[in-house]
C-alpha cells in the first residue's frame, strides 16, 4: 500500500524522501513534519552536526491547497554542511560501522559508504513517519514513545498510556518518564563523553486506537510483528527488537504469558492484560501496540578501537568521524515514526482506498461488523 524511499548524502546538498500511497484529501500539516523533525534532533548525547544543521523539509509534490492529492508525496531537506566533496576519505574502517562491509560489497571508498549509511538518512524517514501520524490521526490512532534505557541506567517497569508517556516525557532530555532515572541516564552518558566513548540502551514506542485485524495470519511476509521487527531492525544501530513482554515471556508458564479474553456491550472484545504487546498471531487484537528496540553504542569512537588500514594492510586505530555519544533519545523518535509507517501500510491495506472520504466509510463499516 505505501512505499517510500530516500535519497542524498549525510554531508550532500540535500536529503529528500518520496512516499506513495497516501490517499487524497489528507490535511498535511508542514509545522508538525517539522517539529517532528527537531525533536529527531535534540535529546542529551547528541553532538556537534546538530549544532550545524536547523532540520526543516519543503513539500517537493503531493499537496494542494493544504491536502494531499493521491500522488507521491516529496519532501526535501537542505544540508547546511553540504561539504561532502571536501571531505577526506578514510582508510582505517571503524569497528561496528558500515565502512568495511560497505566498501567491499560496492568495491567504494570508505566516504562514499559511510555519507550513505549515515544514521543522518534518518531524518527523511522521520519525515515520511510524521507524515503517516498525520494519517493514523484522522483515525484517533496515536503513537508515543519514550526511553527506558541507557547503559546501566534503566526504569523501573511499568505500563503507561500514550497520553501518560507524552505528558511525563514533554521537558526530558533524554525521553524518560521518569525524572530521577533520567537524571541517571545523563550521568551514564556524561560519563561516556568524558572517556571519549559511546553508549546504547533501549526505548518502548507504543500505539494506541488500533482496531483488531491489521496484518494477517495466512502469509509470513503479512504478519504485523514481523513487518514492524524488519523496519525497526533496519535502523542503524538496532540489534533487537521485543513485541510486549518479549524476552521475558521465554521464562514464563503458558498460564502467565497470555492476556485472558472477555466481552462488554461498552467496549466489545479486550483484554484485561497486554502481554502480547497488542499482537497475536500476526495481527492487531485491539489493544496497545508495545514495541521495544535495543540499541547498540554508536560505532564512532572519540578513542578509537583496532582496525587495519585499507591501503597498507597493517593494524592501526580506525578513523574518527564527529559523531554523538548516546543516540538512544533521538533513536526513540525515528522509532515513533517507523512504528506509525509499518501501521499506516497495515491499516490501507485493511481499509485501502483512493480518498480519505472512502477509507473512512470502509473504516467506519468494519468497526460496527467486529462489535458483535
Amino acid at each position: 500500500m505505501l512505499n517510500y524511499i530516500t535519497t542524498g548524502e549525510s554531508h550532500g546538498k540535500y536529503l529528500a524522501t518520496i512516499l506513495e500511497g497516501l490517499p487524497s484529501g489528507l490535511a498535511f500539516d508542514l509545522d508538525f513534519v517539522n517539529a517532528e523533525l527537531r525533536r529527531r534532533q535534540g535529546g542529551f548525547g547528541r553532538g556537534g552536526r546538530q549544532k550545524i544543521e536547523t532540520d526543516c523539509v519543503e513539500i517537493m509534490g503531493g499537496v494542494i491547497r493544504g491536502k494531499t492529492t493521491g500522488a507521491p508525496l516529496g519532501l526535501i531537506l537542505k544540508n547546511r554542511d553540504n561539504t561532502v566533496d571536501a571531505l577526506p576519505d578514510l582508510e582505517r574502517p571503524r569497528p561496528g560501522h558500515a565502512d568495511l562491509a560497505g566498501a567491499l560489497k560496492y568495491h567504494q571508498s570508505i566516504r562514499a559508504i559511510l555519507e550513505r549509511s549515515s544514521a543522518r538518512e534518518t531524518s527523511m524517514r522521520v519525515a515520511a513517519g510524521a507524515a503517516c501520524k498525520l494519517f493514523l490521526r484522522e483515525f484517533g490512532i496515536e503513537i508515543a514513545s519514550h526511553v527506558v534505557r541507557i547503559g546501566p541506567a534503566s526504569l523501573p517497569e511499568r505500563s503507561l498510556t500514550v497520553k501518560e508517556i507524552r505528558a511525563l516525557t514533554k521537558d526530558s532530555p533524554v525521553n524518560c518518564v521518569c525524572p530521577k532515572t533520567a537524571r541517571a541516564m545523563i550521568r551514564v552518558i556524561e560519563k561516556a563523553r568524558k572517556q571519549s566513548d559511546t553508549v546504547g540502551g533501549k526505548y518502548e514506542v507504543r500505539a494506541a486506537g488500533l482496531p483488531a485485524g491489521l496484518g494477517s495470519c495466512v502469509h509470513h511476509a503479512r504478519k504485523l510483528d514481523g513487518r514492524l521487527a524488519g523496519m525497526l531492525m533496519s535502523k542503524q544501530s538496532v540489534k533487537a527488537v521485543e513485541i510486549g513482554e518479549g524476552d521475558r515471556l521465554g521464562s514464563l508458564y503458558g498460564s502467565g504469558a497470555h492476556d485472558e479474553i472477555f466481552y462488554s456491550k461498552s467496549r466489545g472484545y479486550y483484554h484485561r492484560t497486554n502481554r502480547a504487546g497488542g499482537i497475536e498471531g500476526g495481527m492487531t487484537n485491539g489493544e496497545d501496540v508495545v514495541v521495544r528496540v535495543t540499541m547498540k553504542p554508536i560505532a564512532t569512537l572519540a578513542r578509537p578501537l583496532a582496525s587495519v588500514n585499507m591501503r597498507t594492510k597493517r593494524t592501526e586505530k580506525a578513523d574518527f568521524e564527529r559523531s554523538d555519544f548516546c543516540a538512544v533519545p533521538a533513536g526513540s523518535v525515528i522509532g515513533e515514526a517507523l512504528v506509525a509507517y509499518v501501521l499506516a501500510d497495515a491499516f490501507l491495506e485493511k481499509f485501502g482506498g483512493d480518498s480519505m472520504r472512502e477509507i473512512r466509510r470502509n473504516y467506519d463499516g468494519y468497526r460496527r461488523q467486529i462489535r458483535g
